[in-house]
């Protein structure tokens, strides 16, 4: 049996960003352990759409969560957040069937982590992979009429299901004048667990992944995916290789951020965090800051400190992030935002 979560929302409730995809539970592995096999493991709550939404939530824009979950102890945790972060999910479905996705994630001795793969599964696969499109009919209407950006990844696109709720989402959102904000977020593993979680998606990944790119928007890459999918990582090249000329931003770890938005672009150094417990969601984080400061402005910037400012609000974003564990409790408020921008940059 398949249940969508019914809430009842307040008109001030309404999401001005929509995030659609995957939310699970992160099991972090102790720095420079397995965590399979190791302990102390700390399981956080995560998933990148889950994680921008609750960001933005936290930045004080009001946003909406639609994925599946299951009915299990991960669901319930993640209806609980999601209910006290003030985050929208009319569009949260629960499955009875399958589980929610439990990602091992090991961390070296510095906090830098990768994807060592999934537990939990029973047989019939994850809930996430089974995210409905003819479930979320219901609550989309009450989601969208304040709605500006919808915010997707491609994990959705690596299950059948999954992916038809994702395109049609996508679709549903442009006819109603929706912009499309996609971060690739590409993760091997999803897409064939038994992969390197440092391998690059094959001939036919990129053939799946590349309509998206011709629908969006605002274009958010790491490094090794702006050169896997673009064979380029100048943000100007790849906004014009596409046919919308979307707002496109690198980013590169702990080097420069490379951009170009609303016409104006750049290289940014990015802030060295307060202290680095662990780098999960730190591009999440980002995009969340993204999103915040382009909805803040009355318009798209104007000018090339306008678009500065909203990247290095988006840096302090994922600096931010990684002074805790996990991807959601370390989620900076705006004030702690503007503060650190203030203390440690002086913008």
């Amino acid at each position: 049996m398949n249940n969508i979560v019914n809430q009842a929302f307040e008109d001030s409730n309404l999401p001005q960003v929509i995030c659609i995809g995957e939310a699970l539970l992160d099991r972090l592995g102790p720095l420079g352990g397995d965590p399979l096999i190791d302990k102390p493991v700390e399981d956080r709550l995560g998933g990148a759409p889950a994680n921008v939404a609750c960001c933005l939530a936290k930045l004080g824009i009001q946003s909406a969560f639609c994925g599946r979950l299951g009915a299990d102890f991960i669901g319930k945790d993640f209806q609980n957040l999601f209910k006290a972060r003030g985050v929208n999910f009319q569009g949260l479905q629960i499955d009875d069937q399958r589980p929610s996705r439990i990602v091992l994630v090991h961390r070296d001795e510095t906090g830098e982590r990768s994807f060592q793969g999934f537990v939990g599964d029973i047989g019939m696969g994850f809930a996430d992979q089974a995210f409905s499109f003819s479930d979320l009919l219901q609550p989309w209407s009450g989601l969208i009429p304040q709605a500006i950006w919808l915010l997707v990844g491609t994990i959705p696109l690596a299950a059948r299901t999954s992916e038809e709720a994702l395109l049609r989402s996508i679709d549903e959102a442009h006819t109603q004048g929706i912009q499309l904000a996609l971060d690739i977020n590409w993760r091997s593993t999803f897409w064939d667990p038994a992969s390197s979680p440092e391998s690059g998606p094959t001939k036919n990944h990129l053939e799946k992944i590349a309509p998206l790119l011709e629908k969006a928007d605002l274009l958010k890459l790491a490094n090794e995916e702006a050169l896997w999918f673009f064979n380029s990582n100048d943000p100007w090249k790849i906004s014009r290789s596409l046919s919308k000329r979307p707002d496109v931003v690198i980013t590169d770890g702990a080097k420069p951020v490379r951009w170009s938005i609303a016409g104006f672009g750049g290289e940014m150094e990015v802030f060295a965090p307060p202290s680095v417990v662990d780098t999960t969601g730190a591009g999440d984080a980002f995009t969340a800051g993204l999103l915040n400061q382009l909805l803040r402005l009355p318009a798209k910037p104007q000018n090339q400190k306008e678009a500065e400012h909203v990247v290095s609000f988006a840096a302090a974003c994922g600096a931010l992030v990684c002074r805790g564990a996990g991807s959601i409790d370390p989620q900076p408020s705006y004030d702690e935002v503007i503060s650190f921008l203030v203390e440690v940059a002086g913008r």
